[in-house]
């Protein structure tokens, strides 16, 4: 290890404080009676409740979501027997990894104990504290015993990672790598370099997926496992042992269609390779120097489809892949073990989600280079957001099948869409647009067509049946680019291009925009170069003539230039006397939309009615009920600054103009949020509950406050939507992602289902 890359580790684990976990509450502890409640008398009634039924610990503890990581130190990553203090860092980074992709808490435990019956009744007498157990670094073959012994000793998930979570990511990744050769799993001959416990775990899992025994031959630090032999052998070796000659590596691998290797480095030599047979699938996994590179590999086959243990080559094989989401499926149904079937539920689950195109996250977690289903890219990459939701109810499916589920998932959608809650937080509060932008998808035109974030986008709304996407660009630059993302877009088939430089339809665009600002000084030779140049002028013109029902724009360049383009051409809706902008962030204590984040610089108290109207009539579509604040520095008449008079001027004409909305103000930002402060001193707030809709006395705080709690609270922005125009075009801004493009796609079908119906826009 280099020093600068060890140091940097070391100071990564040591501050701000050490190590790389804490225990974090999840009720509050501020008053006495949250102490009644959370301990005596008030936690007798939980114990009560568990003593009568032991399976409602998963409603009143955290039982059910508890992994404990368990080790005693002796086979740790490549170091080998270091003892159990020395492995708590690798614990506490499992730990870590636990939380991070699949929101399962742990407790790190490494036992001083190397007797194996003594470690088994020590983890055994945990079972009341845990959900699942994750054995991890113990040696062979100590660690079959173990995991054995407990998996018929414990009646929650008992999972030896570097056994069968190894077994699964190798066998998703041959199964893909075989898809990609034209081979089958029946058919092909298996030769191993290593026969300990992850090869051991992987070939079984690969004769109980199809392997033929006959096929497969083991080699080890000894040589081939054959019948008779005594050096290194043991019982689990020995069922794989085979009648040959044959001695040595070197011996078996001629003809080979797959080498297996989780044993040292070099052990495979480039000329072995070349007796492979053809189009060879070589899994060189030992870390960090596999038992061959890859680039030994290419100088001698081109024909072969390679993966390693090693994140600079493509097709990392990495256990990361499995098991938080293993044991995420497994928790959610109640799980007694992990059985067989749901082993190869997650295989399958791995091995078919690596042939969908990869997403944006991805991409970007990868240095922005594209992925697609080949001989670079077999399995999925660790931070693809997508495995919680294909793993996790794979999983659980399979265990309720199987007989091991002590509780039933009744929804696998509901339970799906609760997964992706996780991985996009902003999946629960979207779900009902998304719902009804399904029911009635409409033509949806984007701007920037070219834009990768984009096109990723629009495969998404094609897969999700939102809408027909309207692309706006060059063809020969958009065909590129689909086909360099590995995307299903099909010009014609699945959505539709307009080319600015040459479309039928350019006179037409031009006359009318010509026709809409002749009179604001644009002379026919002007209206037709901004129709040439100006995409988000192009959309526009769509919606409005009604060749597509809405519009997205401004995924590159300034936010106020695609306004005023989109403003010109669009309009204000009937009874509308200006556009305004509001803009949801999803934050970890809730769904808060702000208003005016991006268009009004200085509203008075009726511009802040109208806006207010529009912004509640979108905060409904969400389907929120309003509860709207009016901000200010003034709380509930406390000053008489004109700021201050304006809000409570404005709420005073919202609640004429609208007496069935939930307002109050004006007040302080703390006290739109935090109920107990604002009974104390405004007992009689017509506002009930947490404010929804916060409006903001002018532009300057509404965007300010926006980007701090995006920035310090780790919100998740929706927008900015555009309310008030006559038909539903939204300007975003350069920033946003592909889920925010995505997000605001569905609000715009919804936005214009809502106008073929004849309902005002917002």
């Amino acid at each position: 290890m280099a020093d600068e890359l060890k140091q940097a580790a070391l100071n990564y684990h040591r501050l701000p404080r050490p190590g790389k976990l804490a225990i974090e509450a999840t009720k509050p502890m501020t008053t006495q009676r949250d102490l009644a409640l959370a301990y005596s008398p008030g936690v007798a009634a939980a114990c009560a409740e568990i003593v009568a039924d032991p399976d409602t610990a998963a409603d009143y503890t955290s039982r059910a979501n508890m992994v404990g990581v368990v080790t005693n130190g002796t086979a740790v990553l490549g170091l080998g027997d270091i003892g159990p203090l020395a492995s708590k860092p690798v614990m506490e980074g499992k730990a870590v990894l636990f939380k991070k992709f699949a929101d399962i808490d742990v407790f790190d435990l490494e036992l001083d104990e190397r007797d194996p019956d003594r470690f088994i009744q020590a983890v055994a007498a945990m079972e009341p504290t845990f959900g699942g157990i994750n054995l991890e670094d113990i040696k062979a073959p100590d660690c079959f015993y173990i995991e054995r012994a407990l998996r018929e000793r414990m009646r929650i998930p008992v999972f030896h990672d570097d056994q069968h979570g190894t077994a699964i990511i190798v066998a998703a990744a041959i199964l893909n790598g075989l898809r990609v050769v034209g081979k089958t799993l029946s058919e092909v001959r298996l030769v191993t370099s290593g026969a300990g416990a992850a090869a051991l775990a992987c070939v079984n899992l690969l004769v109980n997926m199809g392997l033929r025994k006959e096929n497969l031959v083991l080699t080890d630090i000894a040589g081939v496992v054959y019948r008779g032999r005594r050096e290194e052998m043991d019982d689990f070796k020995s069922e794989f042992a085979v009648d040959t000659a044959a001695r040595t590596l070197g011996d078996v691998i001629a003809d080979a269609d797959v080498f297996l290797g989780l044993s040292a480095p070099a052990v495979l030599k480039p000329e072995m390779v070349a007796k492979m047979a053809d189009k060879p699938l070589i899994m060189a996994l030992a870390n960090p120097v596999p038992e061959i590179m890859p680039d030994e590999i290419k100088a001698v086959r081109d024909d072969a489809v390679i993966a390693t243990g090693r994140t600079d080559y493509p097709n990392q094989v990495n256990n990361v892949i499995v098991f938080p989401f293993i044991f995420r499926g497994a928790l959610d149904v109640g799980a007694t073990a992990i059985n067989e079937e749901m082993k190869i539920a997650a295989v399958r689950a791995i091995a078919d989600l690596a042939m969908q195109e990869s997403s944006e996250i991805v991409a970007k977690a990868y240095g922005g280079d594209e992925i697609a289903f080949g001989p670079d890219y077999i399995i999925p990459k660790p931070f693809d957001p997508r495995l919680i939701i294909e793993i996790a109810p794979a999983v659980a499916e399979a265990a309720m099948a199987s007989g091991v589920a002590r509780r039933k998932i009744a929804d696998l959608a509901a339970y799906r869409a609760d997964l992706e809650a996780f991985v996009f937080r902003s999946g629960q509060i979207m779900r009902p647009v998304f719902q009804r932008a399904k029911q009635q998808p409409k033509r949806l035109v984007y701007a920037e067509g070219e834009d990768e974030r984009v096109l990723r986008a629009a495969q998404t709304v094609i897969d999700e049946g939102l809408a027909w996407p309207i692309l706006i660009g060059r063809p020969e630059v958009i065909t590129n680019r689909i086909q360099k993302l590995g995307l299903r877009l099909r010009i014609g088939e699945n959505c539709e291009l307009t080319n600015p430089l040459l479309d039928d339809r350019y006179v037409q665009y031009w006359q009318r925009y010509h026709e809409l600002m002749e009179r604001r000084g644009v002379t026919p030779s002007r209206a037709r170069e901004i129709v040439r140049t100006r995409t988000s002028t192009i959309a526009a013109l769509m919606v409005e003539l009604g060749q597509a029902d809405a519009g997205i724009c401004g995924t590159v360049g300034r936010y106020l230039d695609h306004f005023n383009e989109v403003r010109d051409v669009i309009g204000l809706a009937e009874g509308v006397h200006d556009l305004s902008a509001v803009t949801l962030l999803i934050m970890q204590g809730g769904a808060f939309f702000l208003a005016d984040t991006h268009v009004t610089m200085d509203p008075d108290a009726d511009d802040l009615v109208e806006m207010t109207m529009l912004a509640a009539e979108e905060v409904r579509r969400f389907g929120i009920e309003p509860k709207v604040a009016f901000l200010s520095h003034s709380n509930f008449g406390s000053t008489d600054h004109p700021n201050a008079v304006k809000m409570r001027t404005a709420v005073a004409n919202l609640r004429q103009r609208a007496p069935d909305l939930e307002v109050e103000g004006e007040m302080h930002g703390d006290f739109a949020v935090d109920v107990q402060s604002r009974a104390a001193i405004f007992p009689n707030s017509q506002l009930k509950g947490t404010a929804n809709l916060l409006i903001m006395p002018n532009l300057d705080s509404a965007n300010i406050a926006f980007n701090l709690l995006k920035s310090t609270g780790n919100g998740l922005p929706v927008g900015p939507m555009l309310v008030g125009s006559a038909k539903p075009v939204h300007v975003l801004n350069q920033s946003v992602t592909v889920r925010g493009i995505l997000n605001m796609s569905a609000v715009a079908v919804v936005d214009a289902q809502d106008v073929a119906r004849g309902r005002r826009l917002a």
